[in-house]
């Protein structure tokens, strides 16, 4: 039964990927790219990894791609779209040597198959969001709040950018 539900899951995630950057429509990109991240979300759970589920469909599926529609709804797409698809064949043969050269890589690794150093026990026996969490709120703090500001600050410039001026503000310029 896990091999069906992986094939499913990777299959469909193929095609989402697939379609992600092959539809004209941006839209119909995203609702894609939407299938696509719940789709790898199925993949960690029957990897048994929950925590990153839950990151996948909470922060990827629901605030990166938000953002994402909230950055199409403010760009005019007409005019890049002409030269984005005149462009299709030149993007689509980049796109495949790029991933084929990943391909490749990934084949010649010398880390392929290596272990981490924590036995299994010790992460099963509390679960993995206990590790993370004591990981990332012991070593990582600092880092981990830096980033919470660098995040406020994204959206405080969001907001500055999406502002639309209003009449008061035409008459101090």
């Amino acid at each position: 039964m896990t091999l069906f539900f992986f094939a499913y899951f990777s299959l469909v995630s193929i095609a989402a990927g697939l379609f992600t950057v092959a539809l004209r429509n941006p839209v119909h990109c995203g609702l894609a790219l939407l299938t696509l991240l719940l789709h790898v979300a199925g993949l960690f759970v029957l990897l048994n990894a929950e925590f990153l589920f839950a990151v996948q469909v909470i922060v990827y599926a629901g605030a990166i791609l938000v953002l994402y529609l909230f950055v199409l709804m403010l760009l005019n797409l007409k005019t890049d779209e002409r030269y984005l698809h005149s462009r299709y064949a030149a993007i689509l043969f980049a796109a495949a040597a790029v991933c084929g050269e990943l391909l490749i890589l990934l084949l010649r690794s010398p880390y392929a198959g290596a272990k981490g150093d924590a036995p299994a026990e010790a992460v099963l026996k509390d679960g993995d969001s206990y590790a993370v969490g004591i990981k990332m709120f012991s070593d990582y703090l600092l880092p981990f709040e830096i980033v919470g500001v660098f995040l406020l600050g994204a959206i405080i410039g969001a907001i500055v950018l999406a502002k639309t001026p209003t009449s008061a503000d035409a008459e101090e310029n």
